[in-house]
């Protein structure tokens, strides 16, 4: 008498790989918002470089002096960071920026909009945070960053 086998997988097995076949789509989808809001945050950072470029591009067509105003702001957004009609700066969300001037110290509001950058005069980096600075001439830029912190370059 021989035995004949039957050919196919048990369910056992079957369960088995749906089971692994789930736990792969849920890291997926769990790591998947993290992933975008690291990118986010990336764009965020160069578009706080793009800014800081700007502004010694600015400077070198005003005798070395730095945007101070409102209406100098929006000079420098129109004229220097905004170089072509195509051309938007915009949070990643789509939002376009909105520039504020700012001091040193200023907390600002508890909630902060996504899109809001600060600019402040007489300021350098110091880490995350804008801090005193002698010198006219200097800048800091610093944008809130979705996944935690702040991003600060000096221009």
């Amino acid at each position: 008498m021989t035995n004949k086998q039957k050919e196919g997988f048990t369910i056992i097995e079957v369960v088995l790989v749906l089971a692994i076949a789930g736990l792969i789509f849920l890291v997926v989808f769990l790591a998947l918002p993290a992933l975008q809001r690291s990118q986010r945050d990336t764009q965020r950072r160069s578009d706080v470089g793009r800014l800081a470029t700007s502004i010694s591009n600015y400077q070198s067509n005003n005798r070395g002096a730095v945007p101070t105003t409102a209406a100098n702001l929006t000079t420098l957004l129109n004229d220097y960071v905004r170089t072509a009609a195509a051309d938007p700066f915009a949070d990643p969300n789509g939002t376009d920026y909105t520039l504020t001037l700012s001091t040193v110290g200023a907390t600002g509001a508890g909630t902060v909009p996504a899109n809001t950058m600060y600019y402040y005069t007489n300021a350098t980096c110091n880490g995350e945070a804008a801090v005193a600075s002698t010198g006219a001439r200097k800048v800091a830029v610093r944008v809130d960053l979705e996944g935690g912190g702040s991003f600060c370059q000096n221009n």
